[in-house]
């Protein structure tokens, strides 16, 4: 058998060391979550959707991606706007982190539909929302 090279080995150790680029995540609800830098993260419809599914897509990057337990805040970034990740026209950015992101948390009482930079609630509630069946038009 032949001894393995030193060098290979060390380029192979190198390479398994470094930080993998974040790639989108597939939530629930057919929403796609993007990060946008080390604290803020975008959930992307694939076309109109309610607030909820907003809330559901970030629920479920936030337990399943990033680890966070039940009873975790997200909170709002930026309300519906442009993707920054994206071309889609509408997104939603939150956080885990509103210290870090500069996001000041409201009060946990809100309209729904309002999407303001604060509004924050659990990731088991937020996950609540994916549980709803879907809007019919």
């Amino acid at each position: 058998m032949k001894p393995i090279s030193p060098v290979p080995a060390a380029l192979a150790a190198l390479l398994l060391a470094l930080p993998i680029p974040a790639e989108a995540f597939n939530a629930r609800r057919n929403m796609h979550v993007n990060p946008v830098d080390a604290a803020v993260f975008e959930v992307i419809a694939p076309s109109a959707a309610p607030a909820d599914d907003y809330w559901c897509g970030a629920a479920d990057y936030a337990q399943r991606a990033l680890g966070m337990p039940w009873i975790a805040r997200i909170y709002i970034a930026r309300g519906r706007g442009p993707s920054v990740t994206t071309q889609r026209r509408t997104a939603v950015q939150f956080t885990v982190q509103p210290e870090v992101a500069g996001v000041q948390p409201l009060d946990p009482v809100f309209m729904l539909n309002m999407m303001k930079p604060g509004d924050n609630m659990t990731v088991a509630h937020a996950l609540s929302f994916c549980n709803q069946p879907p809007v019919q038009e």
